[in-house]
Formats: structure tokens, C-alpha cells, sequence
């Protein structure tokens, strides 16, 4: 998001998108750290400002990404971390989370056995470790180092604060302007050789998916992206409801002051049955809900696939579209603006969100030795210089030198002409982005591509300017609704969460909307004996607060 997610992406992904970090004396960082709380400093080194001297001696920490999705890269591998590393003296050893992040926690936490930082989403495991006094407070961190408070500022800092008063997050793609990728990528090849037809409505999609059924058999016509997750599906959904600013996750609908059912919300119905009557036509790929990602991104790369939506395409799309383009004039993928039901504003229709502190956090935890030198590094890396190699690699290749302003950097020819090996550096390097500064990122790049011809613009770049940043709603309110999991209302989410899923996946298999109706309203019958009630008050009573919040009371 941002080049995310996304990353789901998803998507975020979102969903959303690189990064950079650096080791010191041995390059053999393994995906499992054999000591999970091991920085290696015992005192911070200060500069005659007090502040922690970056890259003076070596600095060492363990990372944890908590998520089943998430493998992070090895480090000093990638030619940016591989810079942090021999430059700032920085060294990140992964801690994986096995494909279970939840049982990987619980005995993280059962054991006290933590390591140095967390990756995790602003939710209630955050919360699960801040009330169990696992987490170093940033307050005095934040005060003392720049970047962070120049690029969030106070307000974005008060809406992180926890139910304390006190930071214990550094956010992940947090904003002062809109961003995100969420949208539609269609297959340029396939399009042109049908004419070109006009692709607006939902009816217009349902008229070419079925084009491109009856001319290309062997085609993908519609391919979401890990439907099991929403994502691809959850895009149809905002086609059939203006000023959208559904949370993904949230499974509730805004509704004057109060958060209502979402089995009960006319436009989620609709568009459940929009999507089952796609599905059950064959217009969907059939094995949407048991796809890997490594499948989805394999049929987008090879040109199977005629439309494929996501809350961050761009990241597969981007190396897609340089890899087809390459081999045939005709080929690649373009963005179109996010489709909507005939009769309502196409102004009006957000498929993504956005918000102001972006996707997740990473924490630091009480394990870490030396918590203001992992700070100073955070900081560091969501700063320019940081933000640059991140994005773009190290000085060379490129970009040369920086701009009047002193810190954004001066691209090369290679930024245009190397637009594959660009692509896929940072297709790599998102997975390393924990600490991603929207505002910086975009401006620069979209400053630069504009000065280009259209055809040598970045093709991520070149969409996000024009279509995914204007069509992304702010979200920033509904931020941090979900309860604890072993609260009352958190045990309910749990029930409901299951009874969404189970609903959600059965009315896409359904044979006829009378059938999709039936299962929503089943869907709703026992989440309302679930407690549902009880928790959409207290996710009211959360979004309330976060709006006091936003306003500054």
C-alpha cells in the first residue's frame, strides 16, 4: 500500500511497500533464531546529543513477524539489507512463525521466552502483550529521535496511544494523505483482441467475464486474490454501495452512530449474490478458496488470468506486467476505475481503505537489551536515507545524488530502463518494509514519474497516481475495534468470525440468490444467539471513542 499489503492485501493489503536492514561481522542470519531475546548491546551508544549513534558499533536483534503468511527474507541477502548491514552495522535475526503465529505466540509468552521486536497488527494480541507488561513504552523515544515525529506527528502519535496514555507501537505505511492498491488489473491482451469494451458496471464485468469465458476456455476470467482471506471478493462487495468506509475485518456496517449486521446490509446481500452468480457460471477460477498464493501469483504472471483483483495487486501486477510487456508489445495489465452498480456515483466507490496510522506496528519488547538502539535504527529506517534504500537500493544503480531538498534522492536512467529488475527488488523488499513512510515513498516517486512520458512511468507508480490513491476511503476511525480474545465480547467475535466465514464461503457454492438470501439470513439468526448484539455495542463504543480521539477530546 503504498506498495503493499498490501500487502493482503491485502490487502492488505491491502492492502499497501519495502525495506532494509543490516548486520553486523556474519552474514549467517538463519529463519530461526536459536536465542529469541538476544540483542547484543548491554548500552546504548550516544552521540554528544544524547542521541544512539547508528552504525558506531554493532547492533543485533531478533524479529518476529506474526503472521502464518509471513517468511522474512534472509537478511544481508537483498542488496538493500546487505548495505544496512555493512554501513549502519545493523543485523535483524527472523524468528519464524512456522505457519502458526498464534501457537507461536502463546508459548512465546507462556515460556517468556520473546524476542527483540514483534511485527503484528494493531489488535488484540498487541493489546494481550501491552496488559501482560511485555512491551517497552516509546514515549521518551519518540520525543528524542526525529523522523517518526516529523512524519506521523503528534495527532497520528495520540491516536496509536493505548488505553495508558503510553506508545508502544511504530507504525507500518502510517499517512497524512490517501494511499493503497486495492482495485481491478485486467489483462491489456485479452482486452484488446475483445474490442476494448466498456468495463464500468458490474454488468459490464459480467458481460466481459463472459467474453472471455467463451473465447479464451483455458483463461482465467476472474481471479481474486486468496478468496479464503476475502480478498478479490470483498472488491465486488464495495461495487454495490457508495461512501463504503467498511474496515477490513471489522464485519459490521456503519449506520448513523451505531455499527449494525453485516448479514443484514441490502449491498453485502447483493453483492453475495453477484459473486455466487460469477462463481456457480464459471466466471470465477473454482479453486478461488483452495489456491495458494504461489498459484495465484504463477497464473497472473503467465497471462492467464483477465481480470485479477486485490487489496494490493500492484505487487504481483507490477512484475507481471514488466515480464508480458517485455515479450509482447500487446501484452501486460492495466488498472481500471473500481466498478460499480449501474445508477450509483463511480466517484463514490472506495474497494480500499486507508488510514492514518497505516497497517500494523512493529514492537519493541522488554527481552530487548538495549530498546532505544532498536528505536534509533526504527527510526532511522522510516526516514529518508532509510525509506530511499528501502525503495530503491542503494546509491548507483538507481538514483545518484540527492535533490535540493537534501533528501529525496535523484533517479537514474536504470530507474526506467531496468523496470523488471526494479520490480523485482522490490517485490523482495516489501517483505522487509516494517516501518514504511506513505507520505515520503509516494511523493517522491509520483514527483519523478510525472516528469516521464507515459510510457516510461513505473507501472505501479503510474496507477496508484491516477486510479488506487483516489479511490481508497479513510478508516482511520474504525481502527482497533476487536475486543480481547479472553473477554466476553472477544469469545463472541470468535463465534461470529466463524459463523461469517462458514456463511460467506456457503452463499458463493449457492445455486440461486434465493439460496444466498437463505443462507445470510441463517448466518444471522445464529450470530444474534452468539451475543452479535453485545458486540456491536462494543465495537460502537470503540469506534465512538476513536472519533473523540480523532477530534482531539
Amino acid at each position: 500500500m503504498r506498495f503493499k499489503k498490501s500487502l493482503l492485501l491485502t490487502i492488505i493489503t491491502v492492502f499497501m511497500s519495502v525495506s532494509f536492514l543490516a548486520a553486523c561481522s556474519s552474514n549467517n542470519t538463519s529463519n530461526e533464531s536459536t536465542s529469541e531475546g538476544s540483542s547484543n548491546k548491554t548500552e546504548t551508544e550516544t552521540s554528544s546529543s544524547g542521541l544512539y549513534e547508528l552504525g558506531k558499533e554493532p547492533l543485533e536483534f531478533t524479529f518476529y513477524g506474526h503472521y502464518d503468511w509471513y517468511t522474512m527474507p534472509q537478511w544481508g541477502d537483498d542488496e538493500g539489507s546487505k548495505w544496512i548491514q555493512d554501513n549502519k552495522k545493523v543485523t535483524v535475526k527472523a524468528i519464524s512463525s512456522g505457519g502458526n503465529a498464534a501457537q507461536k505466540l502463546n508459548t512465546m509468552i507462556s515460556t517468556n521466552d520473546m524476542p527483540d521486536v514483534i511485527w503484528l497488527d494493531r489488535a488484540s494480541d498487541l493489546e494481550r502483550l501491552r496488559e501482560a507488561g511485555m512491551l517497552a513504552p516509546l514515549d521518551e523515544y519518540f520525543n528524542k529521535y526525529p523522523n517518526l515525529k516529523e512524519w506521523l506527528g503528534d495527532k497520528g502519535a495520540n491516536i496509536l496511544r493505548a488505553e495508558d496514555g503510553h506508545l508502544y507501537g511504530f507504525p507500518n505505511w502510517y499517512t497524512s494523505q490517501p494511499n493503497g492498491n486495492a482495485g481491478y488489473v485486467v489483462n491489456k491482451k485479452y482486452y484488446t483482441e475483445l474490442g476494448s469494451p466498456k468495463l464500468e458496471t458490474t454488468e459490464d464485468l459480467y458481460n466481459y467475464l463472459k467474453l472471455v469465458k467463451e473465447k479464451y476456455p483455458n483463461v482465467i476470467p476472474y481471479q481474486p486474490h486468496l478468496a479464503k482471506d476475502g480478498q478479490g471478493m470483498d472488491i465486488l462487495y464495495s461495487a454495490f454501495k457508495e461512501n463504503d468506509h467498511k474496515y477490513p475485518g471489522m464485519r459490521a456496517v456503519p449506520e448513523g452512530d451505531k455499527l449494525t449486521s453485516i448479514f443484514t446490509d441490502p449491498a453485502f446481500r447483493e453483492a453475495m449474490q453477484y459473486s455466487a452468480k460469477l462463481f456457480r457460471e464459471k466466471l470465477i477460477t473454482q479453486d478461488a478458496f483452495t489456491q495458494t498464493l504461489d498459484q495465484i501469483e504463477e497464473s497472473v504472471m503467465t497471462g492467464n488470468v483477465a481480470v485479477f483483483a486485490s487489496a494490493s495487486p500492484t505487487e504481483i501486477a507490477m512484475k507481471a506486467h514488466a515480464g508480458l510487456a517485455n515479450s509482447d508489445p500487446n501484452g501486460g495489465y492495466f488498472m481500471i476505475w473500481p466498478i460499480h452498480k449501474e445508477g450509483l456515483d463511480k466517484d463514490k466507490i472506495f474497494p480500499g481503505t486507508y488510514t492514518t496510522l497505516g497497517w500494523n506496528v512493529a514492537v519493541i519488547t522488554k527481552a530487548a537489551k538495549d530498546p532505544e538502539a532498536i528505536y534509533a535504527f526504527l527510526d532511522w529506517y522510516t526516514g529518508p536515507e532509510g525509506q530511499t534504500i528501502n525503495f530503491w537500493g542503494p546509491e548507483g544503480k538507481y538514483w545518484n545524488g540527492l535533490e535540493d531538498d537534501g533528501i529525496s534522492p535523484k533517479f537514474t536512467e536504470e530507474y526506467v530502463k531496468d523496470a523488471a529488475g526494479l520490480a523485482e527488488y522490490q517485490q523482495l523488499s516489501t517483505n522487509l518494509a516494517w516501518v514504511g513512510n506513505t507520505v515520503f515513498a509516494d511523493r517522491t516517486k509520483a514527483k519523478f514519474e510525472e516528469s516521464l512520458p507515459e510510457e516510461e512511468r513505473n507501472w505501479s507508480t503510474r496507477w496508484q497516481s491516477e486510479i488506487t490513491w483516489k479511490t481508497q476511503s479513510n478508516a482511520t476511525e474504525f481502527i482497533s475495534l476487536n475486543p480481547l480474545p479472553d473477554t466476553e465480547e472477544g469469545m463472541i467475535q470468535q463465534r461470529v468470525e466463524d459463523i461469517y466465514q462458514l456463511a460467506r464461503t456457503q452463499a458463493i457454492y449457492a445455486k440461486t440468490d434465493e439460496e444466498v438470501i437463505a443462507i445470510l439470513d441463517k448466518a444471522q439468526a445464529d450470530a444474534a444467539a452468539a451475543g452479535y448484539d453485545k458486540l456491536l455495542e462494543f465495537k460502537t463504543q470503540k469506534w465512538q471513542a476513536n472519533k473523540q480521539k480523532i477530534a482531539g477530546n
